[in-house]
């Protein structure tokens, strides 16, 4: 089915972008309908040798239905390239190195050169201040912002499992992106953008920052709680009879009341534990009586039970399962993806109800004779830009995955 919301139809990205952030900001821009061409250095983008030597994951995922170009940037030939095609750009948005970004010729400096309505966008470690040009990847942004203190394996702060940071400054940047597309009036310095993972993930933190603050001031001394599900007693995991997990979303005094009556609890209408204030005071009574409560059913009968009361909660499900649901299978959800023989369904963009037709993910230099044809170079001037290795073409057999050995 052809996609019927396509807003972003006529407008190019360049993405020159390696790991998730930048890839993750163009994926949603192209789900809207944008041209997006990844340029990548010969080494290719970092996720492209992260599985067996080859394409992890991520380029499944999130570099699908763009177009590829690999160029040498550090070559007085590839610069050139770089600045034809930011002439017929609308965007750019990179995450390298601030230090890279120069050497390679690809700051807001050097693009408002090449195309002086370019928007500029540059994910990087932190915006302005004194660390401005220093690195950071997504699990320091959890360190740095407070995210990590607060998710802790056996005492030990620990990174999240996905890259959430990454992935909000990727969103981020979309939405400047759009304000500025909005804007007629946008000055130059409105379309040179930076998202900081730094500044990213102190907005993610602002309601237990602002949280923190208040409590301090509210009490005269400084009160943390061991994680935000652990301060409402009933609200996380629990161990069915069977061996599942499920996820209780127990908020408030009727969602308490809902459970204690769904599961046939002995805490049910008990008034020593009918207001939150009193069941944190209990925190430990309250939890084991869940945990007992939810042992004694298999998962079946507490979903049925808790589907009957109202109350929200989940399974919480392994990734080998997640896409078996029916929610997640419904007309628009999934993108069927075929790549080097191997068939993937992608979660789709949300809100995407009519899955466009499109390119699997790009090999390393798939379009790159195509695009400098495009861009002027005639077929002589392609062939010295390959020879010269200004430019590259994809050649089979680059970043293959690493055969599987049988055991045995």
């Amino acid at each position: 089915m052809a996609n019927t919301f396509t807003p972003l139809a006529g407008k190019r990205v360049i993405e020159l972008g390696t790991m998730i952030a930048a890839p993750f900001a163009t994926h949603i821009l192209a789900s809207l309908g944008a041209e997006v061409i990844k340029i990548e250095p010969p080494s290719g983008d970092t996720t492209r040798a992260l599985v067996r030597g080859g394409p992890s994951g991520t380029i499944v995922a999130y570099s699908h239905s763009k177009r590829a170009l690999c160029l040498d940037l550090t070559t007085a030939e590839g610069k050139d390239v770089f600045r034809r095609l930011v002439a017929t750009a609308d965007i750019v948005i990179h995450n390298l190195a601030p230090a890279a970004a120069r050497k390679l010729g690809v700051t807001a400096d050097d693009c408002m050169a090449a195309n002086p309505e370019i928007v500029h966008v540059h994910i990087k470690g932190y915006t302005h201040g004194p660390q401005a040009d220093d690195l950071m990847t997504n699990p320091i942004a959890e360190a740095a912002t407070g995210a990590m203190d607060d998710h802790r394996v056996d005492g030990r702060p620990t990174r999240f499992g996905p890259s959430y940071h990454d992935q909000f400054a990727g969103t981020y940047a979309v939405i400047r992106v759009l304000a500025a597309l909005l804007d007629r009036n946008a000055s130059a310095a409105d379309r040179r953008i930076e998202i900081g993972l730094y500044e990213t993930g102190l907005h993610l933190a602002a309601r237990d920052l602002a949280g923190m603050q208040l409590k301090t001031q509210l009490l005269g001394r400084l009160e943390k709680e061991g994680g935000g599900e652990f301060s409402m007693p009933g609200y996380g995991s629990y161990l069915t009879a069977d061996g599942r997990w499920v996820y209780l979303l127990i908020l408030t005094d009727v969602h308490w009341a809902r459970l204690t009556a769904a599961l046939e609890m002995p805490e049910d209408g008990d008034p020593t534990l009918s207001k939150l204030r009193d069941r944190k005071a209990q925190r430990e009574t309250v939890e084991g009586a869940v945990q007992a409560a939810v042992g004694k059913l298999t998962f079946a009968e507490v979903e049925e039970r808790l589907r009957a009361a109202g109350l929200g909660f989940n399974e919480v499900m392994p990734l080998e399962r997640v896409l078996e649901r029916p929610q997640a299978r419904q007309p628009g959800k999934l993108r069927e993806i075929e790549f080097r023989g191997l068939h993937f369904e992608v979660p789709e963009f949300p809100g995407q109800h009519n899955v466009a037709s499109n390119l699997p993910p790009p090999e390393i230099g798939e379009h790159t004779e195509a695009l400098l044809i495009e861009l002027g170079y005639d077929p002589a001037q392609v062939a010295a830009l390959l020879e010269t290795g200004a430019a590259k073409a994809y050649q089979a057999g680059d970043f293959a995955w690493a055969p599987v050995r049988q055991k045995g």
